[in-house]
């Protein structure tokens, strides 16, 4: 039964599914009127669902309005459209607007579009206080209760005949805004307005200006009155006031200035009048300000003032500005078309001056500290002038000079410059030097007590002195120095080094070391050195030539190594030469005995193993040759007896012993280690036949030739034992 109902609900869900098939085919969004809007007038937001579906059923739709990426409005509705109703656009309602549906969780939005509200609302402006006195501040509000910020809210300060003046305030998170302005000298009765500002789409829109609200200013206190006494001519040595005055409403915190050219002569506080009394000079010509402040405001007056001149400033004059030490100088102070004054004469130094008289002359003797520069001062009903300075230079005489280098020797290395020093003990400045090589005048200097002058002309052969000579304003007129003459160094250069014998040097053997310079002023100093894991040096010597010779009497093992010389003189250049290699090796005599202490032992050893051997050989052979011995010893001596039987016969068998005897001494000293392969050697034996009759003793010879012969192939034990032939070899 439960089956049953399972099937039959299953069925049902399917046949529900099939039913409930939709699909939105496109969403569209509209705004009525129009995407552009008035401020103030209504808009809708519609939103349109197109939808399809299998069967007729009711469908439940969401609807989402989206406005700049913010949910503004969302509805559910079985129709397929909403509407968002706005009663009156505002600016605020500007923006990106996007509508999105969604239904059993399929979602689709439409595209977007761009509302514009137009115009703003008009801003409301409220002020502080609608009466100020001058230097106090106006407060303003502007407030667009109808927008939404961000804003930019702007005011304005309007006067009479004037351009507005304004201040832009911009308010991202409030729709009001608050300003202030001072109110200046001179500002009477202002007006104030404001308005605002919004951006959209890159774009500003402003709104309209708010109601203009006046303010009326009061002053604190009157433009102050400058005035001078005497108000006619004014002329030095009289004497002025200035006074300065206002009314003041209140008269907490007032002040009066006074100033000329920024500078303040006179202030008072709490006052309504200042006064400012001087002797009248040249100086206090000019233009006068008087300034009354009180708080923010201030108000000023100026005024000119016009002072004659008195008298002229006076005029100092001298005998002459340049004098020898020991001369006499005469000064003189006068004024143009004035002598009745009080003249005094000083000279000035850095902190001021000193005075010498008080006289319109001054007569003197001078030295060289009267140098320096003196004035005159003129007074008349206590107005002192001074005149302009002049300046004395007293001269001392210049001594002789003296000429040195630089460095304080009086040589130069050839290529590099010369600087010379001409210098003086006395000697008021400014000098004239003159520099001199040889008769010609290098160079011309101005300086206090000394010059310097480089010649980078230097040459190897240049024979010519130097001198200078000094003068200043002194009539003594010129001292001259001594003549210096420079040595001339010449760097070294192209060193080298050689050998006798070159490479390869026999040990305990003397070798001869030569290092030259093909150029270099004397005296040089050489230096050899070695160098194997490390450099020594291993000669040096100063030499007034471009060369030494070195000796070296006695070369070790040890000497040998790569060699390389250096030079160097007072240009303090090092040369270093091309290095060269020399090997100590063994001297003949000490080869002769290495050869012996090795050969020696060898050839002892060859002696001793050869004797061995020839004696291990003896006694090998002792019992054979005692036995082939034996055997020709009987065979000779039985043929030497028949042959004696029978006369007439000539037979030479003694001499074939002694042959086969030394025969085999021969064969015995010189046998090898194998008998069977030996060749023996062997004698013929001539046999003379006198008698026909003995021809069996002819065969016999016969056959002993036959059988030595054979021996030759045969062994040497076989040879003696096979001969047989002849009947008396028994």
């Amino acid at each position: 039964m439960y089956l049953a109902l399972l099937v039959i609900f299953l069925q049902c869900s399917e046949l529900y599914a099939q039913e409930g098939v939709f699909t939105f085919n496109r969403v569209e969004i509209k705004v009525q009127p129009s995407v552009e809007v008035k401020n103030g007038d209504p808009m809708s937001v519609v939103c349109h669902a197109d939808v399809s579906k299998k069967t007729d059923f009711q469908l439940k739709i969401n609807f989402t309005i989206i406005k700049d990426g913010k949910l503004v409005f969302m509805t559910l509705s079985d129709k397929g459209e909403a509407q968002y109703e706005i009663s009156t656009a505002r600016s605020s309602h500007t923006g990106e607007y996007e509508c999105t549906v969604e239904a059993s969780r399929k979602t689709k939005s439409s595209n977007r579009v761009h509302v514009w509200v137009t115009g703003m609302t008009k801003p409301i402006l409220t002020v502080e206080k609608k009466e100020v006195l001058e230097g106090e501040v106006v407060k303003l509000q502007c407030e667009l209760p109808e927008e939404v910020p961000p804003l930019y809210f702007v005011f304005r300060k309007i006067k009479m005949n004037s351009t507005p003046q304004e201040k832009s305030v911009y308010e991202p998170y409030r729709n009001f805004s608050v300003a202030t302005f001072s109110v200046e000298e001179g500002d009477n009765i202002l007006q104030f307005d404001c308005f605002g500002r919004r951006s959209v789409k890159f774009k500003y829109e402003n709104s309209e200006h708010s109601n203009k609200t006046q303010v009326t200013v009061r002053e604190p206190f009157i433009k102050p009155t400058l005035k001078v006494q005497p108000s006619g001519n004014i002329t030095e040595g009289d004497r002025i006031q200035l006074e300065c005055s206002t009314v003041v409403a209140h008269m907490r915190d007032i002040e009066i200035i006074l100033q000329k050219n920024k500078t303040i002569l006179n202030s008072v506080q709490d006052k309504q009048l200042l006064k400012y009394s001087a002797v009248a000079t040249l100086e206090d010509s000019g233009e006068y300000l008087c300034k009354v402040e009180q708080g923010r405001a201030s108000k000023t007056t100026k005024l000119n003032v016009l002072v004659t001149e008195l008298f002229p400033p006076p005029v100092l004059s001298a005998s002459m500005n340049k004098l020898d030490e020991n001369k006499e100088l005469g000064l003189s102070c006068s004024i143009n078309g004035f002598q009745n004054a009080n003249f005094s004469i000083l000279r000035k130094v850095s902190n001021g001056a000193i005075w010498l008289i008080n006289s319109r002359n001054l007569t003197m003797k001078v030295n060289v500290n009267n140098t320096g520069s003196y004035i005159c001062k003129a007074e008349v009903k206590g107005i002192v002038k001074t005149s302009k300075s002049v300046m004395i230079n007293v001269y001392a005489p210049v001594s002789k000079p003296t000429l040195s280098v630089a460095n304080g020797l009086a040589e130069v290395v050839l290529g590099k410059p010369l600087r010379l020093i001409c210098r003086l003990v006395m000697g008021t400045p400014p000098i004239t030097f003159r520099f001199y090589k040889g008769n010609e005048v290098k160079e011309m200097v101005t300086n206090d007590t000394y010059a310097m002058f480089l010649d980078e002309n230097i040459k190897q052969n240049d024979k010519r002195g130097y001198s200078c000579d000094a003068r200043n304003n002194h009539s003594s007129g010129v001292k001259t120095s001594n003549i210096l003459n420079i040595t001339v160094i010449v760097p070294i250069r192209n060193a080298s080094l050689g050998t006798i014998p070159y490479g390869e040097v026999e040990d305990g053997s003397e070798t001869a070391f030569l290092c030259s310079v093909k150029e270099g002023s004397w005296p040089i100093h050489f230096r050899i050195f070695r160098k194997t894991d490390h450099e020594v040096l291993v000669y040096e010597k100063n030499e007034y030539a471009d060369r030494i010779l070195w000796r070296k009497e006695k070369m070790k093992s040890q000497d040998t190594g790569t060699y390389y010389c250096m030079a160097s003189n007072r240009a303090n250049v090092d040369v270093r030469s091309h290095p060269i290699t020399i090997s100590v090796i063994l001297a003949s005599w000490q080869k002769g005995v290495i050869a012996a202490f090795v050969l020696i032992p060898i050839a002892g050893a060859v002696v001793l193993t050869l004797w061995w051997f020839l004696c291990k050989k003896k006694k090998a052979k002792g019992p054979s040759m005692e036995m082939s011995g034996s055997a020709l010893a009987t065979n000779s001596t039985s043929e030497k007896l028949t042959r004696q039987h029978n006369d007439g016969d000539y037979y030479s068998g003694s001499g074939y012993i002694e042959d086969n005897e030394n025969h085999m001494k021969s064969t015995d000293e010189t046998k090898g280690p194998d008998l069977e392969s030996a060749e023996v050697e062997y004698t013929e034996v001539e046999v003379s036949t006198l008698d026909p009759h003995r021809a069996p003793v002819q065969k016999g010879t016969e056959t002993v030739y036959s059988e030595i012969r054979k021996a030759n192939n045969d062994s040497m034990e076989n040879r003696h034992s096979r001969i047989h032939g002849h009947p008396d070899a028994t």
